[in-house]
Order: C-alpha cells, then structure tokens, then sequence
C-alpha cells in the first residue's frame, strides 16, 4: 500500500495514511479514462442547434407556376431546399448528445484518474478542512499555506459539514470543490492538483474498492 503524508491547514504534516491499492495504486487505463472524459464532455453539450425544414418554413403555399407548357422543371413550392430561402434539408434539430458507458469503465477511469494524481505526486491529503466562517481570506491563507497551485481540487467528505468552506473557496479562480460522492473523471483529469481530506478517503476507498 501506499503511503502518503497527512497535512494540516497550516501545511504541516501530522501523520500518514496508508492508501488502497484498489483504487489509489493501479496502473492507468488510458482508454477508459479517454471513454470517460468523450462521455462528459458529449453530456455537457447543450444540443440547442436548430434548423428549419421544408414544412416549417414560412410561406411558399401556393404552387409557383403551372406544372406543364413552361419548359422549366416542375416546382410545387418556393420553399423547397434548392430555392434561397427554403427549407434545410438534414439539418440540425435540438437534441441530447448524452449517452452512456458501462459501469466498470466508469469504475476503472476513476480508479485510473486518482492512481495517475498519487503517481504524478499531484494529490495531497488533508486531515480535515475547516472554516470558522465563511470568508475568501482565510482560504487564501489556507492555500498559500499548502503551496497548492492554480486549478486545485478540494474534495471534502460528504458527512461534514462543509457550508463555509464551500462559500470562502467560491469565488476564487481555479480552486473548485466537491464531495466524495460527486468526483467524476472530469474534474479530477483537468486539476493540476488534488486535495482529499483524511474521511474523503476512506469513503472513496468504500465505494470503489
């Protein structure tokens, strides 16, 4: 198993935990995680694009012109696709672009995001995160103190109670933050650096060893 150092908020270190091989210490699944991130990122894509088709095309009722004795192909509307201002043929409509994958590749880009953070030596763990009160200040200070870089991710354990941490790390650029229960391939793939407290572990250690 591996082993890492446990940090205070002050940046001190004040123990160590000993991680799941299961889920901190396989070897990489780059296909998974590529399944992974194509499927979010399909998820998050709005599919608002819309286009009209011949039937919904404003005007064009009435048949141009006759359809026999004018030397000219027959037309029955002015708003067909090969006139300027008819319809689209195969155009886009709004639509969800959303699918899914299987739950074990799901598992596995997980496992092979968090094993890439220990591997990177891009992941800290924190013996918890608390805030007085919430104040933008204080977890600036909280920051500096843990030399965490630009696009950090807290993740935080979902039986704390973590309002005021939530509400001082909101509106600083680059830091983000979430409970064990909502880490997605995504978020942790696009941080330079993750920072998991002491109970966040062990209930990813839970759910997905």
């Amino acid at each position: 198993m591996a082993a890492l150092d446990v940090i205070n908020q002050a940046g001190e270190v004040v123990g160590t935990i000993e991680l799941n091989d299961e889920v901190f210490g396989i070897e990489p699944n780059q296909q998974a995680l590529y399944d992974a991130l194509i499927m979010q990122q399909a998820s998050r894509r709005q599919g608002t694009a819309s286009t009209k088709g011949r039937s919904e095309v404003r005007g064009g009722g009435r048949k141009p012109y006759r359809q026999k004795g004018t030397d000219r192909a027959r037309q029955g509307s002015i708003r067909a696709p090969q006139y300027r201002g008819g319809g689209t043929v195969f155009g886009a409509t709004p639509r969800s672009y959303g699918y899914k994958i299987n739950k074990k590749v799901r598992r596995l880009a997980l496992k092979s995001a968090l094993s890439e953070k220990v591997l990177e030596q891009a992941m800290s763990v924190m013996d918890k995160l608390e805030m007085a009160a919430p104040k933008t200040k204080d977890f600036v200070a909280v920051i500096d103190a843990i030399q965490a870089p630009c696009k950090t991710l807290f993740i935080l354990a979902e039986a704390d109670d973590n309002t005021n941490a939530y509400l001082s790390a909101r509106n600083i650029p680059g830091v983000s933050m979430m409970t064990s229960k909502a880490i997605n391939v995504y978020d942790l793939v696009n941080a330079n650096k993750i920072v998991v407290t002491s109970a966040a572990v062990k209930e990813i250690e839970e759910a997905l060893a």
